[in-house]
């Protein structure tokens, strides 16, 4: 009788495994959110009195400041991902991999950095 031996799945398999759920969870999530965004702003206030003075009574609440800056991220590392799922399928080389990967992360990480200090410092003085 043999035995079966399970095999253990390696990191990066597991890494894989979550950023294929991730890019699934994130993008519906990523579609509600920004509807919700475009009917407050563009429907709700409308287009022409956008202004300063509705983005800060908006974000005079947290709650607004909290949807966005986790909509900004939700949307950034979806982006980031996908990013990465194009350039494993077209760059090979695993050194240019590895670079061109690094050069989209902090890119990705430098969007996120400016997306959530705009949000969390809005109209603070």
């Amino acid at each position: 009788m043999e035995s079966e031996t399970v095999r253990r799945p390696k990191a990066s398999e597991r890494f894989e495994t979550y950023a294929w759920l991730y890019m699934r969870v994130s993008g519906p999530l990523l579609i509600l959110m920004v509807l919700v965004h475009f009917g407050v702003m563009h429907l709700y206030y409308g287009v022409d009195h956008i202004d300063f003075s509705v983005v800060a009574a908006r974000y005079a609440t947290p709650f607004w400041r909290i949807y966005d800056l986790v909509m900004v991220a939700v949307a950034v590392t979806h982006g980031m991902n996908g990013t990465k799922l194009i350039l494993d399928d077209y760059i090979h080389p695993r050194n240019w991999r590895t670079a061109v990967l690094c050069l989209v992360w902090a890119i990705g990480l430098i969007f996120l950095a400016m997306g959530g200090f705009t949000i969390l410092t809005f109209g603070v003085k």
